[in-house]
């Protein structure tokens, strides 16, 4: 870093763990834009005097790169290199009195639900009336838009309701009102995202109601794809698919976080669904949104997983195909139902299941993905590189899932639809050429 004094008052956020997180920091930069003060997101110019680190505090790994990021900007303070450090989200939430002690030369800590007290370091007022309205952290035609805070789950291995608390859905009109605000920003695709995306309503409208709000989030113009991140399985609406089949802005897409398969563990985790409700349930979307891409999470080396569970979770993944699947190893976490377990697994063993059911996936994706060549698809346009144009078709998300390489002479506009042939696959992308009109 150079020496401060290049540019005071400009603040440099710097956003950790999810997606949910990045919304969260272009929310904290509308309301300091608005307020008069110069904000940037991850700058590598240097010239800024503040930083703003939003944790993460889901995982062990999570909560490393939170606390070393923290004490880099904590170091650069003690050189001078810029002169106020504040911490938020997620890490902070959780350990703040830790933290206060440990690194004391941050300015301050807020929690998650904090940010008009963040927001008086800069005497600056929280605006209600900027509901909607952030400054957007990507120059892309893609944001996330959250539809809800918290969750009303007890989960045994996750301390995201610790940290977010419960359940709180945002008003549809609100969230219609963000969907122009970023339409008018030049967003083609909006990308749902909560801790429950199934959840949402019952608390403000006393009913599911996530297919009400797709059909009014569909009819802001400008909005082409509309995606859907982190459905909870159990007490899907199936109203739901109805939805995503019959309007076509719905992708064909949905991430449902599974976790595992096995009666035994999904008790422990308290998941509140069983082996055989699970396999009806996808039986089900399958069923009744033809097409669709179905991407999942699981959750390996649990307390309670024993090798039979994960014999029967292996199979579970060879017998259902998905579309996508990502794989966590378990963290023993304070203050979660399932600490009272002895975390019995070492991180070798963990490490182990993990890369064998991602290899078990790896050998699916390439399967289905060599199912595509000589197909037509529409893809988007996300980035370009040295000629070469990257993009991704409706059954895949940004930044987690396939890309479409394209290689030609011809100039495409970014964030434009163009229909792709695809003539070649790994197991990880798809290659192929633009259908000329």
């Amino acid at each position: 870093m150079k020496t401060k004094g290049l540019s005071k008052n400009k603040v440099n956020v710097i956003t950790l763990g999810c997606s949910k997180n990045t919304v969260d920091s272009e929310v904290l930069m509308g309301q300091l834009s608005h307020g008069g003060i110069e904000v940037v997101h991850e700058s590598q110019n240097e010239d800024f005097d503040t930083v703003i680190v939003n944790t993460c505090g889901f995982i062990d790994k999570a909560k490393e790169e939170s606390v070393n990021t923290i004490l880099q900007f904590a170091e650069a303070k003690k050189k001078g290199w810029i002169e106020k450090l504040y911490v938020t989200g997620c890490l902070s939430q959780r350990y703040k009195d830790s933290l206060e002690e440990e690194i004391p030369e941050v300015d301050g800590y807020f929690g998650t639900m904090e940010l008009p007290i963040l927001l008086n370091r800069f005497e600056v007022d929280y605006k209600k009336e900027l509901i909607g309205e952030r400054v957007l952290s990507m120059d892309t035609h893609y944001a996330y838009l959250k539809i809800s805070e918290g969750c009303n789950r007890k989960c045994s291995f996750c301390a995201i309701p610790l940290m977010r608390g419960l359940h709180k859905s945002r008003t549809i009109e609100s969230l219609v009102t963000e969907a122009q605000f970023l339409a008018r920003k030049g967003v083609k695709e909006l990308i749902l995202i909560a801790q429950e995306l199934t959840y949402y309503g019952l608390d403000i409208y006393k009913k599911r109601s996530l297919d009400v709000l797709l059909d009014k989030l569909s009819e802001v113009e400008g909005i082409e794809w509309i995606r859907l991140h982190y459905a909870y399985p159990s007490q899907f609406p199936l109203e739901l698919l109805d939805t995503m089949r019959e309007n076509p802005k719905i992708c064909n897409y949905l991430d449902i976080p599974l976790q595992h398969i096995s009666d035994n563990v999904l008790k422990d985790m308290k998941r509140n669904i069983t082996m055989k409700q699970t396999q009806e349930l996808v039986d089900k979307i399958r069923e009744r949104v033809p097409n669709i891409a179905l991407r999942t999470t699981m959750l390996t080396g649990f307390p309670t997983e024993t090798e039979q569970d994960f014999e029967m979770l292996c199979a579970f993944i060879e017998k259902n195909r998905f579309d996508r699947l990502g794989v966590f190893t378990y963290s023993h976490e304070e203050n979660t139902s399932a600490y009272k377990f002895e975390d019995v697994w070492d991180d070798e063993e963990k490490n182990y299941r993990q890369q064998t059911l991602m290899e078990i996936q790896s050998g699916i994706s390439y399967e289905l993905n060599q199912n595509k060549i000589g197909k037509t698809f529409k893809v988007v346009l996300d980035r370009t590189e040295n000629g070469i144009y990257y993009g991704r078709t409706e059954f895949d998300s940004p930044e987690v899932d396939n890309e479409v390489v394209i290689n030609t002479d011809t100039y495409l506009r970014l964030g434009d639809f163009v229909d792709v042939t695809i003539t070649d696959a790994t197991e990880f992308d798809l290659e192929g050429v633009v259908v000329k009109s």
